[in-house]
């Protein structure tokens, strides 16, 4: 079984063609450029690039899966629905539903969080079969607007038992990068600086919402810190790096002793993980 799958939820246009659990083929367009110099999404821009790059990137996917005849050779179309930008989003769902119309092919709509999830079970680039978690497990999304932890008891049923409750860790490393000069998308350019250079114990930044009882994440706070702690020592950006990396331990330290946390509160030791910010961990 087939599946043509579209994603342009933020700021990257991308398709795949997937059997089973293997994906035959990956095609993204990157909107970093546009947006840098903005310093985050600009949404007008946004859509404005999805629509220029959609139809060239559903046909590198096609064509890098050998796919020439789509009626006879796809059996789905799926596209995210979201959550995401709507006027991002629009533009892949339009797309998917002319092709839908056009191959008769049925359409399926993929919510964006539960792609991140499901991505762990996807075959690597070596070909190996991913790991099958035995139900119930945990999964740990960390997407640049989604900070969460969710209880899976069977396929597609599922609990989130903590989320953010205001800024997603990818949120505040983009703030942090942004004061610190560093440019759109911080995260990477965070990680970066902190694994070449960066001492994680220079700085102290707060963990925020350790203490509480529940399994909930709040990083407006941390942004707040940095932003005084900058403000009041000016020359401490001659230690980029060391900022960097202390800003950075103390939003992933807050995420891994939470899921520890639900660990323990749930009794369930599988996790999977997924989203974009997870590359920070």
């Amino acid at each position: 079984m087939k599946i043509l799958a579209i994603e342009t939820s933020a700021d990257e246009t991308a398709a795949a063609v997937v059997e089973g659990r293997q994906v035959l083929s990956n095609a993204i367009y990157s909107q970093i450029l546009i947006h840098k110099q903005w310093g985050g999404i600009f949404p007008s821009l946004a859509k404005r690039a999805h629509e220029e790059k959609i139809d060239f990137i559903i046909s590198e996917a096609l064509k890098k899966s050998k796919i020439t005849n789509p009626k006879s050779q796809l059996d789905f179309i799926a596209v995210t629905q979201g959550p995401g930008l709507a006027v991002s989003l629009e533009v892949g769902i339009k797309k998917a539903k002319e092709l839908s119309k056009l191959y008769g092919k049925k359409l399926i709509s993929v919510n964006h969080l539960e792609g991140h999830i499901y991505s762990s079970f996807i075959q690597n680039s070596q070909g190996k079969p991913p790991r099958d978690f035995d139900f119930p497990y945990l999964a740990l999304i960390i997407s640049g607007g989604h900070t969460e932890l969710v209880k899976f008891t069977g396929h597609l049923q599922y609990e989130v038992i903590g989320e953010t409750i205001d800024d997603a860790a990818g949120e505040a490393l983009d703030k942090a990068a942004k004061l610190l000069g560093l440019g759109y998308p911080g995260g990477p350019v965070i990680e970066k600086l902190a694994d070449l250079a960066g001492n994680i114990d220079v700085y102290k930044f707060p963990r925020p919402m350790l203490k509480s009882q529940d399994l909930n994440f709040s990083f407006s706070g941390l942004k707040t810190s940095f932003y005084y702690f900058l403000k009041k020592n000016p020359r401490s950006v001659e230690k980029i790096a060391d900022l960097a990396s202390s800003f950075q331990e103390a939003v992933f330290d807050t995420v891994v002793k939470k899921t520890d946390k639900a660990i323990r509160f749930t009794g369930i030791n599988r996790l999977v993980v997924g989203g974009g910010v997870i590359a920070n961990l």
